[in-house]
């Protein structure tokens, strides 16, 4: 089987972590119902149908921001989640006093690589960058905002710890991929869990839906979870070292670091005390006003937003935090605009010859 797919466990898994793979990869697939718990509202109905075979889309989720001060547009938060269960009422954008924007749903390959990224590595690659001067990524601090998970193999924390490095999400708001998990069974499928143990807010203001109490149990979070931390990277197509020194001469390699270290106590251990491939530093950026979406996430500004990981690149037909770039050029190009902390960068780009241009994009698009 070749090893540049979507959907196969790390290179060197165990036997165990392989199962573990194999059961949280069904796990994804599910697809919920009402009788399982499913809504009131919801965005999607099973985890792959926004990270089908772990990478990116089809799904995406619209988020809404109020413009002005009359925060009451939005009494039900800022996420549309426009499918019902029977007899609900959908939670849609309201007329007018809002700004809309669409968020693509991130590939989640890799992401043990991510979680695994050692704090001090993330918090040495920031203080660089402040010294040096030419951007000025910083740590998204985020709070655990879920129960405490009883399996504690993984980190301790309690609800409401706060300074925690944020890692996932287009804007690094969460920290931990079991609390992803729960974030995302409830706010995108209305799936309660011992994590996140309580409905979201709804225009029928239901506390419960068609199955009682919590939907999922903490085994199906922790399997989820574990399913995404033994993702493989999928395989790079090239291996060319002139086209990553010029990644590195216009500047791409600032904010999108080849490599970062991992924790040497991570629990699976093919991925401690390694070089993470990840192209990210994990920090937010401010990609000025053509990126404003009007939102605050944790300490994330409207106009930041972590630097994505450029893992399985050729996997993906569109880009950007919104999928906007349909190719890995335009991407570039829009990191341009105004207020960008990478205008220098798409510069230098832009000031190379046609060749080496090339060559770039060649290698940017087949990691």
């Amino acid at each position: 089987m070749s090893d540049d797919l979507t959907d196969l466990p790390i290179r060197s898994a165990t036997d165990a972590e392989i199962a573990r793979f194999r059961v949280g990869d069904l796990q994804f697939d599910e697809v919920y119902r009402a009788p399982d718990g499913l809504g009131p509202v919801f965005i999607r109905s099973q985890c792959s149908s926004c990270h089908r075979a772990g990478a990116r889309g089809p799904g995406f989720v619209v988020k809404m921001a109020v413009i002005g001060q009359d925060a009451s547009l939005l009494p039900f938060g800022h996420t549309v989640r426009p499918r019902t269960t029977e007899g609900a009422t959908p939670l849609l954008a309201p007329d007018a006093g809002v700004l809309i924007s669409q968020r693509s749903s991130p590939a989640v390959f890799g992401r043990g690589y991510l979680e695994a990224i050692a704090d001090e590595e993330i918090e040495t690659v920031a203080a660089t960058q402040a010294t040096e001067g030419l951007v000025s990524g910083r740590i998204n601090r985020v709070s655990y905002e879920s129960e405490p998970n009883s399996d504690t193999a993984f980190h301790t924390y309690v609800r409401g710890q706060k300074n925690l490095i944020g890692r996932f999400g287009l804007k690094a708001r969460i920290a931990t991929l079991d609390e992803f998990s729960a974030d995302a069974l409830q706010g995108d499928m209305g799936l309660t869990s011992p994590l996140r143990p309580n409905e979201l807010p709804n225009p029928d203001n239901q506390r419960d839906d068609a199955k009682p109490g919590v939907d999922v149990s903490l085994a199906v979070v922790n399997e989820l979870a574990d399913y995404m931390r033994l993702l493989e990277i999928p395989a790079r197509r090239v291996n060319d070292p002139i086209a990553q020194a010029l990644f590195s001469a216009v500047g791409c390699a600032s904010c999108h670091v080849t490599s970062l270290k991992t924790r040497s106590d991570y629990p699976i251990a093919a991925l401690a005390g390694i070089d993470a491939p990840v192209y990210s530093d994990l920090l937010l950026h401010d990609m000025g006003s053509s990126f404003d979406d009007g939102l605050v996430d944790g300490e994330a500004s409207p106009t930041e937003w972590k630097t994505a990981p450029l893992v399985g690149m050729h996997h993906l037909s569109s880009f950007l935090h919104d999928g906007r770039a349909q190719s890995v050029e335009e991407a570039i190009v829009m990191h341009g605009g105004e207020g960008s902390e990478a205008q220098f960068s798409v510069e230098a780009f832009n000031a190379l010859a046609p060749i080496e241009r090339a060559r770039l994009l060649t290698f940017i698009s087949a990691l």
